[in-house]
């Protein structure tokens, strides 16, 4: 099996256009799951003035996703069936870093979790992604 490289990742998730709103980049992969992150902007703020939790999910799911099509190569389409997030603490500038982990990967279901933390490496969020494979 081949996995997709850094840079076919980086191309196929941030111009994905709900990724490219948000502003979502691919930062690193790992052998059980990738980084990336988002820098804090105004128009992501909630009426608190912190980074609004849907934020926070997003990259959580977009971690499992980039995760899985870096392990099938891209050829094998997936879709969210469960997320679970716990949060922790707030962000309210800088930036904030989804680092994914599979955690199995089977015939029909593949879960992961995601550790979400600050720019200062403090951690923000924690969340369980299940993917359907389609």
């Amino acid at each position: 099996m081949r996995y997709l490289t850094i840079r076919e990742l980086r191309t196929a998730a941030e111009n994905m256009p709900f990724n490219k709103l948000i502003g979502v980049r691919v930062k690193r992969r790992h052998a059980d799951g990738v980084t990336i992150e988002c820098v804090m902007r105004d128009e992501l703020r909630n009426t608190a003035g912190v980074l609004h939790g849907g934020v926070a999910a997003t990259l959580a799911d977009a971690a499992v996703g980039i995760a899985l099509a870096s392990h099938f190569g891209g050829r094998r389409a997936c879709t969210t069936t469960d997320l679970k997030i716990n949060y922790l603490s707030a962000v309210a500038q800088g930036k904030l870093i989804a680092r994914s982990h599979l955690l199995r990967i089977g015939k029909k279901l593949c879960v992961g979790r995601v550790d979400l933390t600050d720019g200062q490496g403090k951690l923000i969020a924690v969340a369980i992604v299940t993917y359907m494979l389609l």
